[in-house]
């Protein structure tokens, strides 16, 4: 049986993503691995206010939300205490693209297999079929 020491989950908070969190979590202490938990947000453009005074401090910074969240999920699912080192990390960009980069850093990675987004009833959302077609090491898409 390999070894593997880094274990990369991506992590959007739909059911799939939680589910390949569980999984990816059992996997890890399993083998003995640190769980690295990505969340990967894309930059959008917020909506016109009608007015340009507003101040960019009213503005939610969208990585420190994103991160809040993360850690819910991760809480929900794994508890508390994990019983396996959990490294959550949020990045800002394209899911598939950064997952794929930070496939080259680790032995597995695992997406769920719809995320949030798409279209219902495809077998594979895009970000699962894009990872799966490039990273840079063994992947598992968990239905």
């Amino acid at each position: 049986m390999s070894q593997w020491k880094t274990i990369v989950v991506g992590v959007d908070g739909s059911p799939g993503s939680r589910k390949a969190l569980t999984w990816a979590a059992a996997e890890a202490g399993h083998h003995g691995a640190d769980l690295v938990v990505l969340n990967v947000w894309e930059h959008t453009l917020l909506p016109p206010a009608g007015s340009v005074s507003v101040s960019e401090r009213y503005v939610p910074d969208p990585s420190q939300r994103t991160a809040e969240d993360l850690l819910q999920v991760i809480k929900e699912e794994l508890g508390e205490d994990p019983p396996v080192l959990v490294k959550p990390h949020v990045k800002q960009g394209t899911p598939a693209k950064v997952l794929i980069e930070e496939s080259e850093n680790a032995d597995l990675l695992v997406v769920g297999n719809r995320g949030h987004g798409g279209f219902v009833g495809l077998v594979l959302g895009s970000v699962s079929q894009h990872v799966a077609a490039y990273a840079k090491c063994a992947v598992t898409v968990i239905h």
